[in-house]
């Protein structure tokens, strides 16, 4: 008992990671390669949760150890390193807020019946509202009210899997034909599906900011496997949560011919109708406000997680600069992204396709760089070699930075051709 009473009260970057992650990837990209592709694609799913793994743990490594965010350790390593990180989130900043909160606006519209205004309309009111949360609430308030979101997401979504499994696939499925996996079509797919999951490799710094910021209001510093531990407890759920999507969306659309619309308030209803046509028409109130409140915490979540690294990413490229080290400076960064972000929905047209398809280009290409940059971070002279990744995580890590770059010169490839 002890030890699960640790584990509680160290719950926050893997609790955090967990809702941020539970958002595009999870929601759309998982249920969507079910519905395509059916059982196979568990394959990409789990194979990029466990090859990812060592890039998001060492964000979580490094900072237990050093007291310092893995992006200072880019930065003790180079600033050349810095600015390749700078580059990455400079795409994070124009677009994954963008498509997170698309996803989000139409699960509102849709639950409110919202006809009279357009997503980007709803979305601005989302910016707006959430902003005000993180600015007033900070850290504390996003952690606190992400505890039991995220425990009853976990149960209601372990519920209606058991409920899919139970009903069967859908009649058709076994005579169906899926679509081609290693066309153009379903390389850019696999590409946005490993891409996204379980999040962008750049997240790792995110997860490193957090774990400063969880360790500010501790009298006692978790210890280096206690912090791990926290962590494993959030990528674990996250894990299974995108395998709970994957279930949902074959047994219930495979074989059918059901498109998943690109647009986010029909796409919205879509989900919703999956969960309900298995447990009932009078849940669907209940499912549509449990899959808005998962794209809402989700959205705050990477909200700040954007503001954050966006501000020390530019208070340590320069530091001669008081503005961005100014007691107001996070509230200011968090209003810039919801003004950036929200001109991004502005021109795209509120088109969740196109907002995932750039968002995960510069993403994936550089994850195989950012992956080696964090391994090399934690093999560096800041970290004392006993608490250095073992022989079988740097294995894992090799694996993975292969497994990303291969998809990567093959995703290049199809470009130039």
């Amino acid at each position: 008992m002890s030890k699960i009473r640790v584990l509680l009260k160290n719950l926050g970057p893997g609790l955090l990671f967990a809702s941020m992650a539970i958002g595009t990837s999870h929601l759309v990209l998982s249920t969507k390669a079910g519905a395509q592709y059916g059982w196979i694609m568990i394959v990409p799913i789990v194979l990029a949760n466990v090859l990812k793994y060592p890039f998001f743990e060492f964000g979580i490594r490094y900072t237990s150890v050093t007291d310092q965010s893995l992006i200072q350790g880019y930065l003790n390593m180079g600033r050349k390193y810095l600015w390749i990180y700078a580059l990455v989130t400079v795409v994070s900043t124009f677009t994954i807020l963008a498509a997170l909160y698309v996803v989000t606006a139409g699960l509102l519209m849709n639950l409110f019946g919202i006809t009279e205004v357009g997503e980007g309309i709803v979305a601005l009111c989302l910016f707006i509202f959430i902003g005000s949360l993180l600015i007033i609430g900070k850290y504390r308030f996003l952690e606190n009210s992400l505890k039991a979101v995220i425990s009853i997401l976990f149960v209601a979504l372990l519920i209606t899997t058991v409920m899919v499994i139970h009903k069967g696939v859908v009649p058709g499925s076994e005579t169906y034909q899926r679509p081609e996996l290693f066309n153009e079509i379903g390389v850019l797919f696999l590409i946005s599906l490993i891409g996204w999951m379980p999040t962008a490799v750049e997240a790792s710094g995110w997860v490193s900011l957090w774990s400063m910021e969880n360790q500010k209001g501790m009298k006692e510093k978790p210890t280096l496997k206690e912090a791990l531990q926290e962590f494993n407890v959030g990528y674990v759920m996250t894990a299974i949560l995108a395998v709970f999507f994957l279930i949902i969306g074959w047994m219930t659309l495979y074989g059918t011919g059901t498109e998943l619309s690109g647009k986010a308030a029909v796409f919205a209803d879509q989900v919703v109708n999956l969960f309900t046509t298995h447990i009932g028409n009078w849940a669907y109130f209940l499912i549509a406000v449990a899959a808005f409140a998962t794209m809402f915490s989700t959205c705050m979540t990477a909200h700040d997680a954007v503001s954050r690294v966006s501000l020390d990413v530019l208070q340590k490229l320069f530091p001669k600069r008081p503005v961005f080290s100014h007691k107001n400076s996070f509230a200011v960064t968090v209003i810039l992204m919801a003004v950036i972000n929200w001109i991004v929905i502005a021109g795209f047209g509120a088109n969740m396709g196109n907002l995932v398809a750039l968002a995960t280009f510069v993403s994936f290409v550089m994850a195989p760089l950012i992956g080696w940059m964090n391994l090399k971070t934690v093999m560096g002279k800041d970290v004392p070699v006993a608490q250095r990744p073992k022989k079988g995580l740097r294995f894992l890590t090799y694996l993975g930075m292969i497994f990303l770059l291969v998809f990567a010169l093959y995703y290049c490839w199809m470009l130039i051709r």
